[in-house]
């Protein structure tokens, strides 16, 4: 089931041009989608490269054509007395209006300010980016992002990185947006004046759905403003699809209700394209000078094997459930068939961190989901709430007994394709790479010192969320009690906070990477406060955390 409506006309009110970019996104303006026009979601910057960028915009016409051109121009000054480059594009109904346009032979690690212009003379908010250094770099910051969820709060994460001046490049490594029906959020769990599109209590299926999604989105000010303010890097994990998404399915897709599975996948990636200042490449790989080489990977719909959630479910079910997960976690789990990320960019990967591992100091690895190996305490089972459902309280039990015996719970994310895992690990520690995983997914914060064959194999900062909720949701006991826990029961982890919501901060010079998470005070209101942060660091060589 798709709404009826008319493509070139896909457009929150949260984004009616330059006079509404503040106004917030709620039902009384859905109203507006019927009528937006001009420069409808501001700009955006991204696949960025010592001389080159990749530039985006919407416009939708006045006039029902379906196609028309934008210019673009690229200038050393907000003023645009000295526009040094630019260029010209087509766009129309095809693609639901938006556009990119790469523009090259810019000069390396270089402020540059760019708009477009419509065939009417209008133009569109300045954007600034910045092209990525050549040769020695004494810093570089880096915004770490993953896990916005529109209806359950504000940006507020965004909103805080876009006012800083200390940040060179935006990396967001999935959850951009979610797929969820209105009716499958809880009353008390939503956010005033923070509805999406569509507005059905079905989960995005279509093509339509999806832009429709996306517009609402991308209609957020202060998501506009992060994108307005510097280039971002960014990666789809599940939610851009449906929960739990890999090559041939998902956990949160059913076929009789829901239809193809890779008509709904194609859709998905279609208006992701179309409304993200990402190329068409699956992967690649990005130099920060000497400094750094920051790695964009693939992880969920080209390659991924399907979880063995259902195994693990039928073990635990089993009359002797030890000794059938004993079975597993000795047979089906170390399949090494088992991928995350293919054959294909295994190789890929391996050789690019033997190549850049000589040519600069660190190798970032942006990455949708937690290569740090996480067992569930036994004494989460007297965290839970008052009130819990019997379904939750076995489902803690199950997970609790798998961990006693080595198996993991989590099995969509590294922990459940522990071959795969190994694979590129050992093939950091070939390169002699000082790798440093960049994650979300999760919700909670953590920070793992990576282990491969006993040996330090490198360090993960794994994100919190912008706005979606985590862990603590289901627990009563103190924050700092759970992750202390979560802690003393898992050797590779080296910090977390599992309460918290915002996003990182990746501090990177030759000599450490330093992460700090930050700690909004709320999501339930639009608010730039703090409640505090976290830093950590890993010193070049170490391959673990100073803690």
């Amino acid at each position: 089931m798709t709404m009826n409506i008319d493509r070139r006309r896909l457009v929150l009110g949260g984004a009616l041009g330059l006079g509404a970019l503040a106004l917030p996104i709620g039902r009384s303006l859905a109203s507006a989608i019927m009528s937006a026009r001009g420069f409808t979601h501001n700009v955006a910057s991204g696949e960025p490269s010592s001389d080159r960028m990749l530039l985006w915009t919407r416009y939708v016409p006045s006039a029902s054509v379906d196609e028309i051109r934008l210019d673009a121009e690229l200038a050393l000054d907000p003023e645009f007395t000295r526009v040094v480059s630019g260029g010209s594009l087509r766009t129309g109904a095809y693609r639901d209006w938006t556009a990119k346009l790469t523009v090259d032979g810019l000069q390396p690690g270089t402020t540059y300010w760019y708009r477009f212009i419509a065939p009417d003379g209008s133009k569109s908010p300045v954007g600034r980016t910045r092209t990525l250094p050549v040769g020695a770099v004494d810093r570089f910051g880096l915004g770490l992002f993953s896990c916005s969820n529109l209806p359950v709060g504000w940006f507020n994460a965004y909103a805080h990185a876009a006012a800083r001046d200390d940040l060179d490049l935006w990396l967001h490594v999935g959850d951009y947006i979610y797929e969820y029906g209105i009716g499958s959020y809880q009353e008390q769990d939503r956010v005033a004046d923070r509805e999406v599109l569509p507005a059905h209590d079905h989960e995005m299926v279509s093509l339509l759905d999806y832009r429709l999604r996306f517009a609402c989105y991308r209609a957020d000010p202060d998501l506009q403003k992060l994108h307005q303010r510097a280039p971002m890097v960014a990666l789809w994990d599940d939610h851009e699809i449906t929960n739990d998404s890999w090559q041939g399915g998902a956990q949160n897709h059913q076929s009789k209700t829901e239809g193809d599975w890779n008509a709904r996948r194609a859709a998905a990636m279609q208006a992701y394209r179309e409304w993200m200042p990402v190329s068409e490449d699956p992967w690649k790989a990005y130099q920060i000078g000497s400094l750094a080489t920051l790695y964009r990977t693939e992880s969920r719909l080209l390659a991924r094997t399907r979880p063995i959630y259902a195994e693990l479910a039928k073990a635990h079910e089993a009359s002797d459930p030890d000794a059938a997960l004993r079975a597993l976690r000795d047979g089906a789990w170390r399949d090494p068939t088992a991928t995350m990320l293919g054959s294909d960019q295994d190789a890929w990967l391996a050789h690019e961190l033997k190549r850049n591992a000589a040519a600069s100091v660190w190798q970032l690895v942006g990455m949708g989901t937690i290569m740090g190996r996480t067992l569930m305490p036994e004494a989460s089972l007297d965290w839970l709430r008052p009130g819990t459902s019997d379904k939750v309280v076995k489902k803690f039990k199950n997970d609790v007994r798998g961990s006693k015996l080595g198996v993991p719970m989590w099995m969509d994310r590294w922990d459940g394709y522990p071959v795969a895992r190994s694979r590129l690990l050992k093939a950091a520690q070939r390169a002699d790479a000082d790798l440093v995983m960049l994650s979300g997914d999760s919700h909670n914060a953590w920070a793992y010192s990576l282990l491969e064959d006993g040996q330090p194999a490198g360090v993960e900062f794994a994100g919190h969320s912008v706005t979606s909720p985590g862990m603590e949701g289901g627990f009563s006991a103190d924050p700092k009690d759970v992750a202390r826990t979560f802690i003393a029961t898992n050797p590779e982890l080296a910090w977390a906070d599992t309460s918290q919501r915002g996003y990182m901060m990746i501090d990177i010079t030759a000599q450490r990477v330093t992460g700090e998470w930050l700690f909004m005070r709320t999501v339930r209101s639009r608010s730039t406060a703090l409640t505090g942060s976290h830093r950590l660091s890993a010193e070049r060589g170490r391959r673990k955390f100073s803690v």
